[in-house]
């Protein structure tokens, strides 16, 4: 059997996962010849076909399985290894790699990883905003040790902790019609153009489908990606928008905007944490998995 390399098993998982060489090719950044190249590679490698290709995609055969099992392994061994000899990396004792959606950003870890970097000043930490669902992929495949995200997002697989509990409130210009309500209905705010977060994050995802499910459209004006900006917009009477309180607190003071309580069973969210095996992170990330759950 000829050599393979690791680059060539995580190539293997995404064209798994995604069940399509298209697809993998997208996730991964390369060419659609280069992937397919690396998967017959692999199978002349093995004197085994891992693939069966069809018109509308991949499926695998059943060595295709015993090899995403046994990839899965390495590839989580390999990461668990790099993890554990960084820590002896000459100037830096520790590196974390953190992935959280918008509200997390802004509301929660300014000041949880700032405390964090005052006790260990010599570990390295990289935080990304991300959309939630890509939040949950990245963990599951290694990019990111620590996940925070909202919604109902499907983290099987993974270890999840409860991190924080938000509500959502609609916010509008202080003069709006619905600003002297003591509460709204989702439905309530149908009649309205809405200033929303972008496509790919959870919330917006969550108010487009209440809004089939009501069997009506959401008029979306603007799409943003930053709670500041949305305030903004709104203040400028552009719409309203129904956005997360505690992110948007430090906004209402310098803008002229009301918040009206969200009677929805949805209105209170969860931000949750996840990792895929604390016992297996490095010590430091498990410090840090720590640390934001005492927070």
């Amino acid at each position: 059997m000829r050599r393979f390399d690791f680059y060539s098993l995580r190539l293997f998982v995404a064209v798994a996962e995604e069940s399509s060489l298209t697809k993998a090719a997208e996730r991964t950044h390369l060419s659609l010849a280069a992937v397919s190249k690396r998967m017959s590679d692999m199978e002349n490698s093995f004197g085994a076909a891992l693939l069966y290709r069809q018109a509308k995609g991949v499926t695998l055969t059943p060595a295709g399985y015993t090899m995403l099992h046994h990839a899965r392994i390495l590839l989580r061994n390999l990461e668990q290894l790099q993890a554990d000899i960084s820590e002896y990396s000459s100037g830096v004792k520790g590196h974390v790699r953190i992935q959280a959606n918008a509200s997390a950003t802004i509301e929660y870890l300014p000041q949880s990883l700032t405390l964090f970097k005052q006790a260990f000043p010599e570990v390295k930490i990289d935080l990304e905003e991300r959309p939630s669902a890509d939040i949950v992929r990245s963990v599951r495949e290694g990019t990111a040790d620590i996940g925070i995200y909202a919604g109902h997002v499907d983290a099987e697989e993974l270890q999840v902790f409860r991190y924080r509990q938000d509500r959502l409130v609609l916010v509008t210009q202080a003069a709006h019609p619905l600003a002297g309500r003591a509460s709204v209905r989702f439905e309530d705010t149908l009649d309205y153009e809405h200033i929303c977060f972008q496509q790919d994050t959870a919330l917006h995802a969550r108010l487009q489908n209440s809004a089939i499910d009501l069997d009506r459209s959401l008029r979306v004006r603007i799409q943003l990606r930053s709670f500041e900006a949305i305030c903004r917009m709104i203040d400028a009477g552009m719409g309203i928008g129904i956005l997360p309180h505690h992110a948007i607190q430090h906004n209402l003071p310098q803008l002229n905007l009301a918040t009206i309580a969200f009677d929805e069973p949805w209105a209170q969210r969860e931000l949750s944490l996840c990792v895929r095996s604390k016992d297996a992170l490095s010590v430091i990330a498990r410090q840090m998995v720590d640390h934001l759950l005492k927070a």
